[in-house]
């Protein structure tokens, strides 16, 4: 019988080192087995969250991974189509304080191999060139791979629609070109722009996941995310919960929980305060509607010739068909950043109208 324990009573915080080892302990060893890819993945993102925020992980807490760390040149020979998620996790090991040079290895083999050159896109081909340029090596000598990608944040008409996979891609090539915060990308205003544009989109669309990362990629090219965007995002940070259980369903909201933690920890606030359980856990995120995008989206939709790029007049239009939730999230979203105006020409999809 399936026991599931809802962990939403006062409990006491632990320190933050204590978290963090029940961190790596839970996407060890409770969630999913090695030989699960979806292991491969929710294990190196905790790891570089890790690694990039500077949190404190004792050495005790890396011993869940020691079995994983002397296997993984191993692992890399035989599932080399894994490679930046084992070079990902491998690197991030070493950062974080585990003993040996099993990175520097690994890296020397993808590169005799040139696994960087059977990637199709250039952000794959950014993120294998940023892994292994940590031990000295670029695979690709690509001298043209940083202005394809700077071309492509940079068209901000790109951002203005909802476009998840390119949003996404928009935010992990600004990592890559800061060293996740660690250097100044340099971004054009217009990517700066089309930051804003993807934001604007994921705050209507209540999507938490990709807003705290555009917060974060924001932060990381020196820009501060509109207040109220960070409101939100500490708001929802705070209300996420825990279930434990032998059976409980891992689609769950791990992903939202660890950027969500993440964004918390590079604006000075204290992350992974949710409790966790000696067990297997899902994440859970705080119900919302979520209607706003859609319902304007369609308004625009249904206006046909009446469609037009001024925002003020199309305000007007809107409003008989929006339902007043979603008209208090235009409005807030309206006064957020100071390129809405410029987001809602592209977003009307109006023409020259």
């Amino acid at each position: 019988m399936n026991n599931v324990v809802k962990l939403t009573v006062p409990s006491r915080i632990l320190p933050m080192e204590a978290r963090v080892t029940a961190l790596l302990a839970l996407f060890a060893a409770h969630r999913r087995t090695g030989e699960d890819v979806f292991w491969l993945k929710e294990n190196a993102e905790i790891l570089n969250i890790l690694e990039c925020t500077g949190l404190p992980v004792p050495q005790t807490a890396l011993q869940v991974h020691e079995a994983f760390y002397e296997n993984a040149e191993k692992r890399l020979q035989f599932f080399p189509q894994y490679y930046r998620f084992l070079l990902s996790l491998v690197l991030d090991m070493e950062a974080l304080g585990m003993p040996g040079d099993m990175a520097q290895r690994m890296v020397d083999f993808a590169n005799e191999q040139g696994l960087a050159k059977a990637e199709l896109s250039d952000l794959q081909r950014a993120e294998a060139c940023r892994l292994m340029s940590r031990r000295g090596v670029d695979p690709l000598r690509d001298r043209g791979l940083g202005d394809r990608l700077r071309n492509f944040i940079n068209r901000s008409a790109t951002f203005a629609l909802p476009n998840k996979k390119a949003a996404y891609e928009l935010t992990h090539i600004v990592f890559y070109l800061s060293e996740y915060g660690r250097v100044d990308p340099h971004l054009d205003a217009e990517a700066c722009q089309s930051l804003h544009f993807a934001g604007l989109t994921a705050f209507l669309d209540e999507n938490a996941d990709l807003l705290a990362e555009i917060c974060i990629a924001m932060r990381y090219a020196g820009e501060v995310p509109p207040a109220v965007w960070t409101a939100w995002l500490a708001q929802e940070t705070a209300h996420f919960s825990a279930d434990e259980g032998d059976f409980v369903s891992l689609n769950d909201d791990y992903h939202e929980f660890l950027i969500c933690n993440w964004h918390h920890t590079i604006i000075g606030g204290e992350p992974f305060r949710v409790p966790l359980a000696d067990g297997r856990v899902r994440f859970d995120r705080a119900a919302r509607t979520g209607l706003a995008l859609r319902e304007i989206s369609q308004a625009i939709m249904a206006l046909e010739e009446q469609r037009s790029p001024d925002f003020d007049v199309m305000r007007r239009r809107m409003a008989p068909t929006l339902s007043e939730d979603s008209r208090e999230m235009l409005e807030i979203a309206a006064a957020s950043s100071s390129h809405f105006d410029a987001f809602f020409e592209g977003f009307a999809r109006a023409g020259g109208a």
